[in-house]
């Protein structure tokens, strides 16, 4: 029996692939991913990337220690020689914020943009839309505590799944207040609860004890039930002064902007260090509840890691997931280009001459050429299937003279074109 991949895993496959989807063209990938980077360095964020795997403590302080993630999900790395805490990271917003504190980026004008991409590892129940390693898109700003920054980091998350081409996405918009507005709601829902504590699950009853407003994010549908017949208060009841207002501000330039949001006062952020505005990317035809991403404000988070004060938000998307929603709305994945140019030689003693031109040709050009001598109307043949622009042959007469009849596809066609003058007429 031939190996397989690991489970919940999806091999990245080329255009063409008898068993390509969506969630596993790399095709798909790059588009989504250059799309992103478009989007997001145009509004001035800088691309950086950090390990794939980190310590684990910064996970750990950066995630939550009461997290599904850390508590159930994490890849533990072990190196021979050192000690075993490392794990393979599960979200990038923690790496990136060590990194700016390790790396002195505070120095830098703030407040300072930076995205990233690449795999993340969670030991999840597979299911659609959900991988053990799966891809993210990362937006992080650092440094600034003004209500734009947030306005503009979600219009940002849109306007990249606009360029996409998805419709029918919706935000859902929140905040969790400041940390004294947490204080309030966490003695509300744990006077709440604790009677019912019998009734919650065992994750949720733990949570009780730590942080409660993490039970309002239970997976658990008799959890969810309770919730609903106890008719618990959302967070926005009890927000202060401040943070309503913050909250206002956002919306408000939401509205002058034309970003469609609808406030969803059920939407939490359970960890310490999360502040303020919080929401949500929805679809509903992906599976496994219908999140693309979200994101937060996350203040304390630079401080929670052994950095000084500093502000930060961002937001993640998943890159499988937005093409499952790709897939079901129908959108097609623009292929790429074929080759400007398509050589190939009538006869086998002048395959090494096609060879050459090619490899010359490339400095400037996409040229491919055929590795074998074919005959004419099979090399155009080829040509049309890799969707070259120009095809040419070679034989001899060409190899005397230097000249090649170079014949565009699309028009049919036809220019002498010498070898000499082949890079400058690809140019064109």
């Amino acid at each position: 029996m031939a190996l397989q991949r690991p489970q919940g895993t999806n091999d990245l496959l080329p255009s063409g692939s008898p068993t390509l989807k969506a969630f596993s063209s790399a095709r798909g990938h790059e588009h989504v991913i250059g799309v992103a980077r478009g989007v997001l360095e145009r509004a001035g964020a800088q691309f950086m990337a950090t390990p794939m795997f980190e310590e684990a403590e910064v996970v750990k302080r950066g995630v939550g220690g009461s997290t599904d993630i850390v508590r159930k999900e994490m890849f533990t790395v072990f190196y021979q020689g050192e000690h075993g805490g490392y794990v393979l990271r599960p979200e990038g917003t923690a790496p990136i914020v060590r990194a700016y504190i390790q790396n002195g980026l505070k120095q830098l004008p703030a407040p300072l943009k930076l995205w990233t991409t690449g795999a993340m590892f969670r030991a999840e129940r597979n299911q659609q839309g959900r991988y053990r390693q799966f891809h993210q898109v990362d937006y992080e700003v650092l440094g600034s505590t003004d209500p734009l920054v947030d306005a503009e980091a979600i219009a940002l998350m849109v306007r990249v799944v606009e360029a996409l081409g998805l419709t029918g996405v919706g935000v859902k918009l929140g905040s969790i207040g400041d940390p004294e507005d947490r204080e309030r709601y966490n003695a509300y829902l744990r006077e709440l609860f604790t009677p019912e504590r019998e009734r919650l699950s065992g994750d949720s009853q733990d949570r009780l004890d730590r942080n409660p407003m993490r039970i309002l994010d239970s997976k658990s549908d008799e959890d969810q039930r309770l919730i609903a017949g106890l008719h618990v208060q959302p967070m926005l009841a009890f927000l202060g002064e401040e943070a309503r207002a913050h909250f206002e501000v956002v919306q408000g330039y939401l509205r002058a902007w034309g970003v469609p949001f609808e406030v969803d006062p059920s939407i939490v952020r359970g960890l310490d260090y999360y502040r303020r505005t919080a929401w949500e990317l929805h679809h509903a035809h992906i599976g496994a509840k219908s999140a693309l991403g979200g994101g937060g404000r996350y203040d304390g988070l630079a401080a929670q890691l052994g950095g000084p004060e500093t502000p930060g938000i961002g937001w993640a998307f998943g890159v499988e997931r937005l093409l499952i929603a790709m897939e079901q709305e129908g959108l097609v994945i623009p292929e790429p280009d074929g080759p400007a140019l398509f050589l190939a030689a009538m006869d086998a003693e002048n395959v090494p001459l096609v060879a050459r031109v090619a490899m010359e040709l490339r400095a400037d050009a996409h040229v491919e050429f055929a590795y074998r001598a074919m005959k004419p109307g099979a090399a155009f043949k080829e040509a049309d299937r890799k969707r070259a622009r120009y095809a040419a042959v070679v034989g001899s007469n060409e190899a005397a003279t230097g000249v090649l009849r170079v014949k565009a596809l699309a028009s049919g066609a036809q220019a002498d074109v010498p070898l000499a003058d082949l890079a400058a007429f690809l140019a064109q």
